[in-house]
């Protein structure tokens, strides 16, 4: 109450409308400039926090600022969509939410884009006609254009004496002699189209956009688990049957033999790195888990068996296996939303799979740079089908890390040893080749390329292949997720070292 009677003491109704509206626009844009300090209040909870208030709040905006002018109680309205807009985007993306929060992320710039076209559109409008009659005001003798001239001319039909060069003035030079409200309105479209992307652009950048990535806390050694496989021969009992006897009988295959592969494992030691309690990374948190992040490009087939399905099964596989906490669905994220995770918190994996183009241009190649250097990234690469694919992912490749050549990842590689050993590499079909490739910096993978659509084992049907094809294939699944983590968190370790 306090607060209502002290802008009633200060200000006009349509001041206190100003005044409520600049707040609200300084609270959202904190939260912008600063997400990654902010994030937490966009966690699951926050439905409840952002709800509760929102109801007073709107009950008292209605009882205090009803009689403002309809236009500022419009502008009101509309500033609202953007802090609206930006918490059911980071809400649905906090929740795991992706396709939602990717549709939310859509809808909210395009009406974001059509209610400032609107507020253009209006702005111009009346601010042409304003300078029309203040002309004609100043100017009685200036002869008056009729109804259906002055819709797409101005007012006067006196032609001004010197050039105007303001672009709200509908006798501005550039406009020509005729139509110039058409002309006029083709101008604000295009300068408002320009303004907006370059808005967009900046806003992009800024670190408001940025998300973190926590592993799960604890512990462990980087170690091969104790596997035993042993292969039972059952064999049928073999039926012998008199061809001249009388008896009708339908024996079974005389010789059907089934070969049983039982693999017990034995978790011998904790699966992480690092000292701490339980399975785990000692650079993790409390409520960090292991997340799946696809990426997204333009030009082809991204999302192939995206969501439920092969990368859902292959993190609930991640976790029964070496008991780190996993997030309960996968996601996916553009190349450029990479760019919003800050240097220390951002995926130590991101998945990338397709059978078609890779679409990806100059600033999107150095954001992949950067995350693969800077901040210490690794991508898991599946061809999806396609031998087109391996040339489109080689040549992206080749323009993210120039000076640096593909080479053939061997099974005595770590990635293929650590939890699991690998006998040899698993796939539906070889696509690519029947290796694995990967990029080394400074001795680390940086990009590891299944050549064989191992997504399609990960799926429900695994593709029709079989069990020991497929069970591999979730082995070196759990591999190569655990061998990115693990390096992050050798890499958080030395980083924290060198700033002691």
């Amino acid at each position: 109450m306090g607060f209502a009677h002290t802008l009633q003491r200060w200000f006009a109704p349509d001041q206190r409308a100003v005044v409520f509206t600049a707040l609200f626009v300084v609270v959202w844009s904190i939260t912008w400039v600063d997400w990654s300090a902010w994030h937490k209040f966009w966690e699951p909870f926050s439905w409840a926090v952002f709800t509760a208030p929102a109801i007073p709040l709107w009950y008292w905006w209605k009882r205090k600022f009803a009689r403002s002018s309809i236009i500022w109680q419009r502008a009101f309205y509309s500033i609202a969509i953007f802090p609206i807009w930006g918490w059911l985007t980071f809400s649905c993306h906090s929740l795991a939410w992706s396709t939602a929060g990717a549709i939310f992320a859509r809808a909210g710039l395009a009406t974001a884009f059509m209610v400032g076209f609107i507020w253009v559109v209006w702005y111009v409008d009346k601010r042409a006609r304003e300078i029309q009659l203040a002309r004609l005001d100043a100017h009685p003798e200036t002869e008056r254009a009729g109804p259906l001239h002055s819709m797409g001319s101005p007012l006067a039909r006196n032609p001004l004496s010197y050039r105007e060069w303001n672009p709200l003035d509908l006798q501005a030079w550039y406009y020509g002699n005729n139509r110039q409200k058409f002309h006029q309105s083709l101008s604000t479209v295009f300068v408002y189209i320009v303004i907006f992307g370059m808005v967009v652009t900046v806003l992009t950048r800024l670190s408001g956009c940025s998300e973190v990535y926590e592993m799960p806390a604890g512990g462990g050694e980087q170690k091969q688990l104790q596997q035993v496989v042993k292969v039972q021969k059952v064999i049928k009992k073999k039926f012998v049957i008199n061809p001249l006897s009388s008896v009708l009988f339908n024996p079974p295959p005389i010789d059907e033999v089934k070969l049983q592969l039982n693999e017990l494992t034995k978790h011998a030691y904790t699966v992480g790195y690092g000292q701490g309690k339980g399975a785990g990374f000692a650079g993790g948190t409390n409520r960090g888990k292991v997340r799946f992040i696809r990426l997204e490009y333009s030009g082809g087939d991204w999302d192939q068996d995206f969501g439920i399905g092969a990368d859902l099964n292959m993190l609930i596989e991640y976790g029964v296996r070496t008991g780190h906490k996993v997030a309960e669905v996968t996601e996916s994220r553009t190349v450029s939303q990479l760019k919003n995770f800050p240097k220390g918190k951002s995926p130590p994996m991101v998945y990338i799979t397709g059978q078609k183009n890779v679409g990806l241009n100059g600033r999107e190649i150095e954001i992949i740079r950067n995350y693969l250097l800077e901040k210490h990234g690794m991508i898991f690469a599946d061809n999806g089908g396609s031998r087109h694919w391996h040339g489109q992912f080689f040549n992206v490749m080749q323009k993210v890390l120039p000076e640096v050549r593909p080479v053939r990842v061997p099974l005595d590689h770590p990635v293929h040893r650590v939890p699991y050993s690998i006998p040899f590499l698993p796939y539906v079909a070889p696509h690519g080749g029947k290796d694995a490739w990967g990029w080394v910096v400074d001795g680390r993978l940086v990009a590891y390329y299944h050549p064989g659509d191992i997504g399609d084992a990960w799926s429900d049907g695994h593709a029709g292949v079989k069990t020991e094809i497929y069970e591999l294939c979730y082995q070196l699944g759990v591999n190569i997720i655990f061998y990115a983590h693990a390096e992050y968190n050798k890499w958080l370790d030395a980083s924290k070292k060198d700033e002691e």
